[in-house]
């Protein structure tokens, strides 16, 4: 672990993501897990299944971040693209990759290796395969680009597979003050003026309603401990004085 920050975008690929047909799960696991291994999540970004789309995205955010992490579209159907879309952002070639049909051979028998299957055996000209346990289909990784599945299950298998390769920095702390019933009006003009003091923490407010009733509660993050514990007091302090 390196004391610079890593950090990464996620890139959702699918109709069915912005149609609401299919509720996304994978978002909070990568996000989850990147920050407990220390890699700052920086974007997200959903797009359909338009080849031009996934192109420009994936151009963009392999450029401004140390990784790129995909999921879907590299199922067996017509618009699953993401493959050559990825081959294509790279100026490579694509075809059935020897490994990963091999792979698809350890769940299919040789004759039902029809075209539609084999389409997921197309890996893009010098990409490494992220194996997958529970379907056998690869994902695959590509320069800084990790393309995996959409399915959270087999996204999980091939995340967990491709975290140890992972360079990664210093890893986000964070702590939690309880501000109770006070309204965020009461306290955000000397929560901001905290935020000036502390430019290295990230402090966000958060109002939710529980069964008790509504509350707020306000959030500190930093990767440096020191001045995590110092806004902190800062914010506790503040709170304390609007409550008495």
């Amino acid at each position: 672990m390196s004391t610079d920050t890593v950090t990464a975008a996620i890139l959702v690929i699918g109709d069915e993501i912005l149609s609401g047909r299919t509720k996304d799960r994978n978002i909070g696991t990568i996000a989850d897990y990147l920050t407990a291994i220390g890699i700052a999540l920086r974007e997200v970004r959903i797009v359909p299944d338009e080849a031009e789309a996934i192109v420009a995205a994936v151009n963009a955010l392999r450029a401004s971040h140390t990784y790129l992490f995909t999921t879907g579209g590299i199922g067996p159907t017509h618009d699953d693209i993401t493959a050559d879309c990825v081959a294509a952002a790279f100026g490579v070639g694509i075809d059935v990759d020897p490994r990963a049909r091999a792979m698809l051979l350890e769940r299919h028998k040789p004759e039902d290796l029809n075209a539609a299957r084999l389409r997921m055996a197309r890996i893009p000209e010098g990409a490494d395969l992220i194996p997958n346990p529970i379907s056998k289909a690869p994902g695959f990784h590509i320069g800084n680009v990790f393309v995996m599945a959409g399915v959270p299950a087999i996204m999980q298998a091939m995340l967990d597979a491709v975290g140890p390769s992972l360079a990664t920095g210093a890893r986000m702390l964070s702590e939690t003050i309880e501000a109770g019933g006070l309204p965020e009006g009461a306290y955000a003009g000397g929560l901001a003026e905290i935020a000036k003091d502390f430019p290295g923490v990230s402090i966000g407010s958060y109002p939710s309603m529980t069964e008790a009733g509504f509350r707020n509660r306000i959030v500190v993050r930093s990767t440096d401990a020191a001045a995590l514990a110092e806004a902190q007091g800062a914010v506790q302090a503040l709170v304390a004085g609007l409550t008495g």
